[in-house]
């Protein structure tokens, strides 16, 4: 008997061996995974991270750590998991501005979206929104586009960072309307949002996520958003195709990434972990209050959609002469 389970146990070890995806994944993970989310605390970005990530850790058996690194229009984050061991013990928030907008725009970029990264999973997509001060002198669309238009460089608009998709969005817009507003870049979209709710910038184009609360209290007015239709909690905002800026008319997404390199079987183990995180009514709930829709797709899926999307913007920045 004491022979034949020595027997097994060689044996096993031996399949082990031959089979290294498999021995990494039985190891994955033994310590706290990080989780770094390229922008300041406030923002959609962090928001969607903070819900998902302790479900995720319970599913994991281990603590995510969610750790915040801004700047560059989350290109100093983006390039933290770049520069990372790719063992699946940190991990990146991947947002439209890091994997299309920022890249698309910078000749410079350190990294590619494509080549640089490993997609895991899109959580969720997300409505963006235009929204004013209620000091604002125009509180529906044709009137705030017939304010821009008769006083060029009079406002400014506050964006989470140069190279962002608020920022290439707005740039988008105003180059279909004819417009023209000052750029003011932040090192994230919680620092812009406090300032336009303080009235230190009248404009912001943002997620709907972290800018709904201060809508819903009165501190903020939208004008018009990016939907595939008019949102329930908005019911007399209309969407951007329905004032005639259907390029402009794109949602966000929120997913995870990893270094290059980051072994399936891990990629696999997060990706489970994630769509576990995402099956809990509780995180559901809190992540669609916000106004966003759960996706949970697979990782060729989302590597797919990373890879249009930098196209899209790719070609907006070709199109429309954008710089940094």
């Amino acid at each position: 008997m004491h022979k034949r389970h020595l027997l097994s146990t060689l044996i096993s070890a031996a399949c082990l061996a031959a089979m290294p995806g498999l021995a990494s994944a039985q190891a994955y993970p033994n310590k706290s995974v990080r989780l770094v989310v390229p922008f300041a605390p406030g923002g959609t970005t962090d928001i969607i991270a903070r819900i998902v990530a302790d479900r995720m850790g319970k599913a994991l058996g281990q603590t995510v750590v969610v750790e915040n690194k801004s700047g560059a229009g989350g290109a100093i984050g983006a390039m933290e998991v770049v520069r990372a061991a790719p063992d699946g013990y940190t991990l990146s928030m991947a947002t439209v501005s890091t994997t299309a907008a920022r890249p698309s725009i910078d000749p410079k970029s350190p990294y590619d979206p494509v080549r640089d990264f490993v997609a895991i999973i899109n959580i969720a997509a997300t409505p963006n929104i235009i929204a004013v001060h209620p000091s604002f002198p125009a509180s529906d669309h044709k009137a705030f586009l017939d304010l821009l238009k008769k006083n060029p460089g009079q406002y400014s608009y506050a964006s989470s960072g140069t190279g962002g998709i608020g920022h290439l969005m707005t740039e988008l817009y105003k180059s279909l309307t004819g417009s023209f507003i000052t750029h003011i870049p932040y090192r994230g979209a919680g620092p812009a949002l406090n300032d336009v709710v303080a009235g230190q910038v009248p404009i912001i184009f943002d997620n709907l996520p972290s800018a709904l609360p201060f809508v819903k209290d009165n501190r903020l007015v939208p004008i018009v958003v990016a939907a595939p239709q008019r949102l329930a909690e908005l019911p007399n905002v209309p969407t951007f195709a329905e004032v005639g800026l259907a390029p402009v008319n794109r949602m966000a997404y929120y997913g995870l990434l990893a270094p290059k390199g980051t072994p399936k079987d891990i990629v696999d183990k997060i990706n489970a972990a994630a769509k576990e995180a995402l099956a809990d009514p509780a995180v559901r709930q809190r992540i669609e209050a916000t106004g966003s829709l759960i996706v949970a797709n697979s990782a060729d899926e989302f590597a797919a959609q990373i890879k249009a999307e930098f196209e899209v913007y790719k070609k907006v920045v070709a199109q429309q002469g954008l710089k940094l």
